[in-house]
């Protein structure tokens, strides 16, 4: 039996981080603002700073957190945690922030270190979290998952449990308008795959499939529009809206072959997460599709891409193209594009297919994944002949 599950609080909107702050307040003295560099010194942050000092909240930052975080970033977290002595955490940011805030918040009480818990679920009474997004693409701030680098082995932790989805969520698209184009582009394409993934997931039901339809249009949709005019009001609340629909889903039904292989050249080679997943998506979902063609097909009809009419193979084609085709709109480079030399790519194939599978993720698809099978679509999404 599927369960659903989300974020306990949503506020949507311009007001929504004042209109939370009563429930914030609700659940500490003292928080942690876990961020990075750029957004620490930005008027969302200022902004967070006088509301809690208005409600009578102290705080500590610790904008520490550049770039995918590591184990070595949440270890340095919780060491201001409790040396502040604070009691909740805030985490503001893109999923990079929010996802170290989940992981601070749980190795503040956990014993050992944080890779002794892959493969285990992360139970108990962690610390308040409160999650403000200010990209539309990790879905972070409505998940059990925080995904975190081992930074001795270079191997891209999934952590996962209940305890981990906030407790609370600001969603104010206004947060969002000062994204890059390379940003937007790859936190929208990150919550794409999310949707998609999750529709075509052996764990979807009707509850995320709803979702993960409403996500796809909105996505393919006012992407291209947020991409080329990041002040568009419109397209920043729809991508935001969709961001979170995706996050739910993936939360519910959970990812599959794309994200399995994403997140090992993320680790090895410092791509972003959200545009690793772009540079596998024509590849890894075509192989996918030829396992369960009928619902490819199911999910183009729902996203508005073919018609009713049109058969499985053509509306499944349909879908591809159209994914493919906001991939090209949004410049996403190739991987040798973003300067990854072919000799040291194919030198690490082997590893990351074997990452890859013991991620689990792969294992979701309606299509029997091997490591072979990896090795094979990581040389086709370089353009090495077979």
């Amino acid at each position: 039996m599927a369960c659903f599950s989300m974020t306990d609080k949503v506020f949507f909107g311009k007001e929504a981080l004042c209109e939370a702050m009563p429930y914030i307040a609700g659940f500490g003295g003292k928080a942690l603002i876990v961020t990075g560099r750029h957004v620490g010194r930005s008027p969302m942050m200022d902004q967070l700073k006088s509301l809690l000092a208005k409600n009578h909240l102290e705080c500590a930052v610790f904008d520490g957190i550049t770039g995918e975080p590591t184990d070595r970033m949440i270890r340095e977290g919780v060491e201001v945690y409790r040396k502040e002595s604070c009691d909740m955490i805030i985490g503001l940011g893109g999923g990079s922030p929010i996802d170290s805030a989940k992981a601070i918040a749980a190795m503040a009480v956990l014993p050992g270190n944080i890779s002794d818990y892959i493969g285990k679920s992360i139970e108990g009474s962690l610390p308040p979290v409160v999650a403000i997004p200010t990209t539309s693409g990790t879905g972070s701030e409505t998940t059990k998952f925080t995904v975190i680098t081992d930074s001795v082995t270079d191997v891209k932790m999934l952590l996962r449990g209940d305890s981990l989805v906030p407790d609370l969520a600001v969603l104010n698209p206004e947060y969002c308008e000062d994204m890059p184009k390379k940003v937007t582009a790859c936190t929208g394409l990150d919550a794409l795959t999310h949707a998609v993934e999750a529709f075509t997931s052996v764990k979807a039901f009707p509850l995320t499939d709803t979702l993960a339809v409403s996500a796809i249009r909105r996505i393919l949709k006012y992407l291209p529009e947020a991409f080329d005019n990041g002040y568009d009001t419109e397209a920043r609340e729809q991508m935001l809206t969709a961001a979170f629909e995706a996050g739910v889903c993936i939360n519910n039904s959970s990812v599959t072959l794309v994200h399995g292989m994403s997140r090992p050249i993320g680790a090895l080679f410092h791509v972003p997460h959200g545009m690793s997943n772009a540079m596998l998506l024509d590849v890894c979902l075509r192989f996918a599709a030829q396992g369960a063609p009928e619902r490819f097909a199911e999910l183009a009809r729902e996203a508005g891409v073919s018609t009713n009419e049109s058969g499985d193979r053509e509306a499944c084609e349909m879908l591809l193209s159209a994914v493919s085709h906001l991939v090209h709109y949004c410049r996403i480079p190739t991987l040798k594009e973003y300067g990854i030399g072919e000799e040291q790519f194919v030198k690490v194939i082997p590893k990351m297919a074997s990452d890859a599978i013991a991620s689990g993720s792969p294992g979701n698809t309606r299509r029997k994944v091997t490591e072979e099978d990896c090795r094979q679509m990581y040389r086709k999404v370089y353009g090495l002949a077979d």
